[in-house]
């Protein structure tokens, strides 16, 4: 199944101490029930290759028995060195048919569209999935464009299955949702919150019960 919540790693330092503080928001692997974060996204901008790649290796490691999947931002080489699920790529990285070329069968392959008709040619290369935003206004990454807002989300998400970014949070999830988005994913609203777990918790009832 496309993973719907997606948790963007916080990481400043890839270590054990990052790899626990991850494991402890995703919460305990209980048999029969399903995670409650469907996708981890590596974010790792300012980690060296080897550091991400042996990070990510761990995780996927962890995270084996749960079926939550890994995401890698960026970089295919990296994902398929470490063994994870798939890769998201941003308006600037490899395309989408380059990556779907070299990536084995049932491996995810993400794309960053602005619109829908960005979606429509990613679609076209074989993304599984579009990360469409910022639908709101975000300081978790510079340089991005003004907010897209829920009306081209929702243009977006007839084209290729959307996942909102941007400014998303518990409060916003319903109406992202009610846009037609498959789902969410988040950074600030789960590692900001003074109680990680549970934020990512309350997320996940709302993207899961829409």
């Amino acid at each position: 199944m496309l993973p719907r919540f997606h948790l963007i790693t916080d990481c400043e330092t890839f270590d054990q101490d990052a790899l626990t503080r991850l494991l402890a928001v995703l919460g305990e692997d209980v048999e029969g029930v399903a995670p409650h974060v469907d996708a981890v996204q590596v974010r790792a901008k300012h980690a060296n290759d080897r550091e991400v790649v042996a990070w990510t290796r761990r995780l996927v490691a962890e995270l084996s028995s749960r079926g939550t999947r890994v995401i890698l931002n960026d970089r295919l080489d990296l994902a398929l060195a470490a063994g994870a699920h798939g890769v998201h790529l941003g308006r600037d990285d490899l395309s989408v048919a380059d990556a779907r070329a070299l990536a084995p069968a049932g491996f995810l392959v993400g794309a960053t569209c602005r619109g829908p008709e960005h979606a429509v040619n990613a679609r076209a290369e074989g993304a599984d999935y579009a990360g469409v935003g910022p639908v709101h206004a975000t300081s978790t990454k510079d340089g991005l464009p003004d907010p897209l807002g829920l009306d081209v989300l929702a243009a977006t998400a007839r084209e290729i299955p959307a996942i909102a970014i941007g400014g998303i949070t518990a409060a916003r999830v319903r109406d992202v949702m009610a846009a037609g988005a498959h789902g969410v994913a988040v950074v600030a609203a789960v590692w900001k919150d003074p109680d990680p777990p549970v934020a990512a918790r309350r997320i996940a009832e709302l993207v899961h019960a829409a």
